[in-house]
């Protein structure tokens, strides 16, 4: 805490700082506990427009709804439950503070219902109800500074309630209330009872007043009515205070006090500037006396905070504040008529929140519990097949019946372990680590595909590398240019190459090991700068004996590629980079007994995930959109993988759409459904006006959050047992990609075909372009075998064919360069332009490994755009009679035409040069891009 933060130099004026807001994000993200201890914070008002803007325009709110409503409640009793929980867990912050200053601050308020303003003996029974409710000392209930509401609070303080008196604006009322305290107190004192515990504040409005009163001097021409201008407001203010100091410095308080009684303390409220011309501060740093309160809201903390200077004002200038009060009536200024306009628009406001709230609480519950219908269905299935037992009983027949099925399956849930597994072995990774640091190697190397890859990029983009570890790096590209872009960045003698392939065998990892093999060899023995990740007993744990890698990992032969996150292919990677490994298994650990047998089926957040993306699917909303910040954007990519390879089989799947940006509701099919991770560290997110948009036109979604980075731990957990629940309740078997192996087939013969010419004729020609389809294409083009069209007219035609439910993929076996992505991303959203459809962009030949097999084995919902480009410069793969462009060429027209011979909408595209043939595209779709959707 810093000495010279100006709001807590304001308690030394004896002034408390007190927060005018509330929410559930607010205590829990740990910003309410920064408030008291750095700033000096000692309470908090709220009231029920405060509560509109939390509950109503948040989804913090959301589970907590699920959870409370109940059949047959009212909205004004769901709020209770929900704002009584906040109220509580603030009193809690707030208690340390109450008992050390004697229950002169710590407190936090709660409103009675705005309908009761007129009601004091119903002001007095909802004021008991909800202090019983809270069933905290440092709570204060609320009561509007009504006529009515006079009664009531002396009844209420005679009953040992605290109440703060709001809605205050004259000084005559102000002088009532003291009265009315005062006479609460006698009559608890002549009862016999304590009155030590009692504490009131009297909330005297302040910005409100000036705006009202310079709105009637503001039409005058005298300068001395000008003079009076954001006068008005301070002026009452001070009248009030000296009278406060009269009442509780008299001859009648100081007998209560000397049986324990509080001063009766001014809290200004309203002091948030509403003239823009005024100083921000003016509220604050003209009102500091002595046993005064100041309840700020956040605006107001930030700008004191920043530029805030604290004097004794309240006692300055009183004979001048009197007279500029008393000047008023001669400038046509009303002050009883403005005051008690003022009063009335003050319960006209709170009143109109409250319906709003109650309004808003009504519509999110029917929301939600419509969302809930679906998913409430699959939970029904997963907790009626006792999934959650039989899977981490590791019992196969959860998916599938066939022996081949089920053996594949028992082998295929290690993963379930990882988390206690490897938490006891980590001391071996992380020495292996320090002594490459300490050795000065500077850069690592992750030469894989898939799962074995793609966990690292999520490390390397989330975490970076801590200080004096190493530098992450992945290869899972093919193609010449990235390869030779790679070996340009490293510093090949401080660089260690990780060979991370599950079967050994996978032909990517294999060539990039061929490559930077040699290229280390030209130096001398390159064994020392290679570590295999692998299964035991494959050919890639013979070769590293063989050739005495530095070290060979072998990993449990349990767990797939794409559940391998918290096995060695994401720890030693994450212990390299100085990634605290340990804290994110130990995330793991906790989510793994959330996720257990232990826990209702219901509560389980991975089986509620699973049956969102499950049940949605089954619906027709399989469409998973992923809604990520900046800081998580990578963690899309592994997603994307383990979602869809698990799911997308038997003509039935879930696609993974990433990196889009959010849209209005009407852009969107009814083929959506919506998964938001946010972190709570880090910028506010941004995309919560969006979603709830798209909550209110009736698309689910799904809200996760981060505590902060290292709970991916915890993540990589969620989404892999989410995904073995989807499965299940898509009937598919999680653990297998029966249709990648087609791909892998048609490359082999690529490679084994002719060189310089394509073994597959071209279809056509667009604008110049080879150009390779399915014969729908041709038919709709009205086009003979070979003929040359306009790009712009065959790209139309592709993209007519796009349906509503479908989607559209452009697969890039180009360069991944910044260049060739920013194009790509233009060229993506020219496509959303024009189709009713998701847009998504995949690299190859990541995405064999990733959402081929959706493309290939899922439902025939996808229109492909193939992008190929012509090899530039031949990099042989040592030891093989192939270069990798003529390996990344294969690949692209084995699965092209793996995917042609499945039945699907495809046009491949051979490009010259890659940016160039992008720019071409974009003028292409630029012709008759429609305005966005």
């Amino acid at each position: 805490m810093s000495p010279k933060n100006p709001l807590r130099d304001l308690h030394r004026f004896g002034v408390s700082v007190w927060y005018d807001y509330v929410s559930r994000s607010l205590i829990e993200s740990g910003e309410l506990k920064r408030l008291i201890d750095e700033d000096g914070v000692r309470g908090v008002t709220s009231n029920p427009t405060i509560f509109e803007k939390a509950i109503g325009g948040s989804a913090d709110y959301d589970e907590a709804i699920r959870r409370h409503a109940k059949p047959g409640m009212a909205p004004s009793e769901l709020f209770e439950k929900l704002a009584v929980a906040d109220i509580q867990a603030a009193c809690d912050a707030f208690r340390p503070l109450y008992e050390e200053s004697r229950a002169m601050d710590g407190f936090v308020s709660l409103e009675v219902a705005p309908a009761l303003a007129r009601d004091p003996a119903g002001t007095v029974a909802e004021g008991k109800r909800l202090w019983a409710a809270v069933n905290r000392h440092n709570l204060m209930i609320k009561v509007p500074g009504t006529l009515e509401g006079l009664k009531a609070f002396e009844d209420l303080t005679a009953e040992g309630v605290s109440v703060n008196v709001t809605l205050l604006f004259s000084l005559e009322r102000y002088v009532a209330v003291a009265e009315a305290y005062l006479k609460g107190l006698e009559r608890r004192s002549a009862a016999g009872k304590d009155l030590s515990r009692v504490a009131s504040v009297a909330s005297f409005f302040v910005s409100r007043v000036d705006s009202a009163i310079d709105a009637i001097l503001e039409k005058r021409d005298e300068p001395a009515a000008k003079a009076l201008l954001g006068k008005a407001a301070i002026a009452n203010a001070k009248l009030a205070y000296q009278h406060g100091k009269k009442v509780f410095s008299s001859t009648r308080f100081s007998a209560l006090s000397a049986k324990g009684a509080q001063t009766q303390r001014l809290l200004w409220a309203s002091t948030g500037t509403k003239n823009p011309s005024y100083r921000d501060t003016l509220y604050v740093e003209e009102l500091i006396g002595l046993d005064t309160v100041n309840t700020m809201p956040p605006a107001t903390v930030d700008a004191y905070r920043d530029h805030g200077a604290a004097r004794p004002s309240l006692e300055e200038s009183i004979d001048q504040a009197r007279a500029q009060w008393d000047a008023l009536p001669r400038f046509g200024v009303d002050r009883a008529a403005v005051l008690a306009k003022l009063e009335e628009e003050g319960l006209a406001s709170f009143s109109k929140s409250f319906e709003t709230l109650m309004g808003k609480l009504a519509a999110k519950r029917a929301l939600l519990e419509a969302e809930n219908a679906a998913v409430d269905a699959g939970l029904s299935e997963l907790e009626n097949a006792r999934f959650s037992e039989r899977l981490w009983a590791k019992d196969p027949s959860l998916w599938k019946d066939g022996k081949e099925h089920q053996a594949l399956i028992r082998h295929s849930l290690g993963w379930l372990d990882a988390p206690t597994a490897f938490s006891a072995g980590l001391g071996p990774v992380r020495a292996f680590a320090d002594t490459a640091a300490a050795e000065g190697f500077r850069q690592a190397v992750i030469l894989g595909m898939g799962g074995s890859s793609l966990c690292v990029e999520v490390l390397r983009a989330v975490f970076g590398a801590a200080p004096g570890r190493l530098e992450l790096l992945t290869l899972d590209s093919t193609h010449p240019e990235a390869v030779l872009a790679l070996e340009k960045r490293l510093d090949l003698d401080k660089t260690l190459f990780i060979v991370a392939s599950k079967s050994g065998s996978t032909i990517e990892p294999n060539a990039f090991f061929d490559y930077f093999w040699a290229a280390c060899a030209r130096k001398g023995a390159p064994g020392r700068q290679f570590v295999a990740i692998t299964d035991p007993g494959t050919s890639l744990e013979r070769l590293s004996r063989e050739l005495h890698f530095r070290k060979t990992f072998l990993n449990p032969p349990d767990v797939g590629g794409r559940f391998s996150a918290l096995t060695l292919f994401g720890l030693v990677p994450a212990a390299l980079a100085g990634v605290d490994a340990g804290e994110m298994l130990s995330r793991a650990r906790k989510a793994a007994s959330l996720y257990s047998p232990q826990t209702p089926t219901r509560d389980n957040p991975s089986l509620r995930l699973g049956a969102f993306i499950g049940c949605h699917a089954r619906e027709g909303r399989d469409k998973l959109t992923l809604i990520l910040p900046p800081a998580l954007a990578a963690f899309g990519l592994w997603i994307e993988q383990l979602v869809a390879e698990s799911t997308g089989k038997e003509g039935k799947g879930v696609l993974p759409v990433t990196g889009e940006p959010l849209h209005a509701p009407e852009a969107y099919g009814r083929d959506r459904a919506f998964v938001r991770l946010a972190l709570k560290e880090g910028e506010k997110d941004a995309s919560e006006a969006a979603l709830a948009a798209l909550e209110q036109a009736g698309h689910p979604v799904l809200r996760l959050e981060l505590a902060d980075r290292l709970d991916l731990g915890a993540q990589f957990l969620l989404w892999e047992t989410a995904t073995a629940a989807a499965g299940f309740l898509l009937r598919v078997n999680p653990f297998d990609q029966p249709d990648v192996q087609a791909a892998k087939d048609r490359a082999k013969e690529m490679l084994n075909g002719p060189k310089e010419s394509s073994p597959d004729k071209a279809s056509l020609r667009a604008g110049g372009l080879a150009a390779y389809s399915d014969a729908g294409l041709l038919a709709a083009l009205k086009a003979d075998a070979g003929q040359d069209r306009p790009l712009r007219e065959v790209l139309s035609a592709q993209l007519a064919r796009v349906k509503v439910g479908d989607y559209v993929s452009v697969l890039s076996f180009l360069s991944e360069n910044d260049e060739n992505r920013r194009l790509l991303e233009d060229v993506r959203l020219l496509i959303r332009a024009r189709v009713p459809a998701p847009v998504t962009v995949s690299w190859g030949p990541r995405y064999l490994h990733s959402t081929g097999q959706l493309h290939k084995g899922g439902p025939a919902k996808g229109v492909f755009l193939v992008l190929v480009d012509a090899e530039k410069t031949r990099v042989p793969v040592p030891g093989k009679p192939f270069t990798f462009g003529e390996l990344c060429r294969a690949q692209a027209r084995g699965d092209a035409a793996a995917m042609l011979g499945a039945g699907r909408r495809l046009l491949r595209l051979e490009l010259l040069h890659a940016a160039d043939g992008l720019r071409a595209l974009t003028n292409a779709l630029s012709d008759k891009a429609a305005a966005t959707r």
